[in-house]
């Protein structure tokens, strides 16, 4: 998945990685791909709604080996 901007978050608790996806979608265009690696198991949760509250697309989430990955297209 071709995304254009990558925000390593691993290692932060929350709410550290939602405030920095926050900050991180803000420099993306409408339409374009963030992805967002993070450690914090309560990210899955919490960016899932936060998408969604926001009008952004949560496209893809993974676990790679306790890296979450997740793919939010930005609305």
């Amino acid at each position: 998945m071709n995304s254009i901007k990558v925000l390593d978050a691993k290692g932060l608790a929350c709410p550290m990685p939602i405030v920095k996806t926050k900050k991180a979608i803000d420099e993306i265009e409408k339409g374009q791909v963030l992805e967002v690696h993070t450690t914090d198991k309560g990210a899955k949760n919490d960016l899932t709604a936060w998408s969604k509250s926001g009008g952004h697309e949560l496209l893809k989430q993974e676990d790679e080996n306790g890296v979450l990955k997740f793919w939010i297209k930005k609305g």
